[in-house]
């Protein structure tokens, strides 16, 4: 029989407190049985595995970031948007790095397509709308806004940034200038001898 009280949504909860107190790397459905000091067993009657569990998480997390971003870009358009949506990426995973590292696990496509993951991408294809550009240069600027998003707060919470000057607030304010610079100025494509 079920522990009363144990949910699947109780314990993807409780698995996401603790991918940011340990590690996501570390959360598994032992762990978080100690936790609740129950028996791993009886876990599995609301989760399948500890891969289960992590998508869960992931799950999870990419809702949270989406409603974040929702309300973040509300009214907002141009470099203001761009700012937005950057820093609710960077304030989540400050808040919560375990569940910002869930956000990037990957999903199998029909688990990502019924995902908040759509979400996110149609979110910053709209913020894109505001720098005019059209498929494919709208794609490559998604894939480049995720790139520098994740890969700076991923080094930035790494330490990767906290043996130098300037402040890294400063280095995001300026890589956000830089890529709003970018964005209204789009390279054209190649022409057929470049590419």
């Amino acid at each position: 029989m079920a522990r009363v009280g144990l949910t699947a949504e109780r314990l993807t909860r409780a698995g996401a407190e603790l991918a940011d107190e340990v590690g996501f790397d570390r959360v598994t459905v032992s762990a978080l049985a100690r936790r609740f000091d129950v028996k791993v067993a009886s876990l599995y009657s609301h989760v399948k595995n500890s891969q289960d569990l992590k998508t869960r998480i992931a799950l999870l997390a990419l809702a949270e970031l989406a409603d974040r971003a929702a309300d973040a870009l509300a009214g907002r358009s141009g470099k203001e948007a761009l700012a937005a949506l950057a820093n609710v990426y960077r304030d989540y995973a400050r808040e919560h790095p375990g569940r910002y590292a869930a956000a990037q696990l990957r999903l199998d496509p029909e688990t990502a397509a019924a995902s908040a993951g759509v979400r996110h991408a149609q979110m910053t294809r709209a913020l894109l709308r505001g720098y005019d550009l059209t498929e494919p240069d709208q794609t490559h600027a998604v894939r480049l806004l995720g790139s520098v998003f994740h890969g700076y707060v991923s080094l930035e919470l790494g330490g990767g940034f906290s043996h130098s000057a300037p402040d890294t607030d400063q280095t995001w304010v300026r890589v956000l200038d830089a890529l709003d610079t970018l964005l209204r100025n789009w390279p054209p494509p190649p022409t057929e001898s470049q590419g």
